[in-house]
């Protein structure tokens, strides 16, 4: 069971990265530079721009590799970690009352306390994921017993 609502965890998250990236990826990345600079972070402009040019790739990149499913622990971990910071982002904004365009999928996505709740699940759902992955971590031909081919017992030959 865990390992199923992992599973559907990990493509959920995938699926939800694909889709922020192509809504980002369609309008030219001064666009989206400017959806960051709407959240008057203490970033220099080098910095929004390198930002808006990369992350809408980083997160195709994340989604695809969560779709995979490899290397899940650390995948996992870097889409908890990058939710994190998206949600303490939106957390401020909303708290200092700013009446923004969120960015997370697109231009006319408002923030919102909707937006809050719909990030924080899939804040949740992320560390669910990377919890998980962690705790289910098997060993290379470590198979449940019930599957396993019959063994002779020791010291006994056939």
């Amino acid at each position: 069971m865990t390992r199923w609502l992992i599973f559907v965890g990990r493509v959920a998250l995938g699926f939800m990265f694909v889709y922020a990236a192509y809504t980002k990826l369609q309008l030219p990345w001064i666009s989206f530079a400017a959806t960051i600079q709407s959240y008057k972070l203490p970033l220099p402009d080098q910095a929004v721009m390198f930002a808006a040019r990369t992350l809408p790739w980083f997160e195709l990149a994340l989604g695809v590799l969560l779709l995979i499913g490899v290397q899940l622990r650390w995948l996992a971990t870097a889409a908890s970690l990058l939710l994190l910071v998206f949600f303490a982002v939106l957390v401020r904004s909303f708290a200092l009352g700013m009446n923004i365009d969120c960015g997370c999928f697109g231009p006319g996505d408002q923030l919102t306390w909707k937006t809050l709740l719909r990030d924080g699940l899939l804040l949740l759902v992320s560390i669910a994921v990377t919890v998980g992955a962690f705790l289910t971590r098997r060993k290379a031909g470590d198979v449940p017993a019930m599957t396993r081919e019959p063994q002779p017992a020791e010291g006994r030959t056939e």
